[in-house]
């Protein structure tokens, strides 16, 4: 799962949204310098990178794509499944994916102190070239591959990865669609899990 997935399946907490996205940028015991909601959305964010890793589909799309992405298919898997997510937006969310990602963004620039010099050094060009948007878009998803690719020094060969999915459409697509349901039902248990624990232990 990349950024809009791990947006989406924060649920409605802000806090939990800020450590589902910078969860990448946090290493070893520096999870213990945040507020504890924003850690348990750091947690949230490995364990939905777990069940993604694990989960049969993704290991077939991976599979699928291996040939051609070589040891960069788990990314390039993680970015095609945005993308199908932004394509199928109105499937799994009532809010417009326009005014989803806005609000993404607002809640991170509100949350700036809390953010690693990495995610900060990441978001003007997040939000100026709209990536949370951009996923659905095939030229601008060539660019976000190209952008990769260029930061590899042009090993990955992640700017053919736009032609990979063109030519694997259908089977990757069946693949995100027998998934993310799925990935749904999971974070949405472990949010629940998070915020009863919570209340337990408020209550002590």
């Amino acid at each position: 799962m990349n950024f809009l997935a791990h947006a989406h399946l924060s649920g409605e907490n802000s806090e939990l949204l800020v450590g589902n996205m910078i969860a990448d940028a946090v290493k070893g015991n520096q999870i213990s310098l945040y507020p504890e909601l924003v850690r348990q959305g750091i947690l949230l964010h490995r364990k939905i990178d777990t069940f993604t890793d694990s989960h049969p589909c993704v290991k077939r799309s991976k599979d699928t794509i291996r040939e051609e992405a070589g040891r960069y298919s788990g990314v390039v898997v993680d970015i095609y499944y945005d993308h199908f997510l932004s394509r199928q937006w109105t499937d799994f969310s009532d809010v417009p994916l326009d005014e989803f990602t806005v609000s993404v963004y607002r809640i991170l620039g509100n949350h700036s102190y809390l953010l690693p010099a990495r995610v900060k050094r990441m978001m003007p060009y997040m939000i100026a070239q709209n990536w949370l948007n951009g996923y659905a878009n095939l030229e601008d998803l060539r660019r976000i591959f190209y952008g990769m690719d260029r930061r590899t020094k042009l090993h990955s060969g992640m700017s053919r990865a736009v032609q990979i999915l063109v030519a694997h459409y259908d089977s990757l697509k069946k693949d995100f669609e027998d998934f993310y349901p799925e990935m749904i039902d999971f974070a949405k248990s472990v949010r629940q899990e998070i915020f009863t624990s919570n209340v337990c232990t408020s209550e002590r």
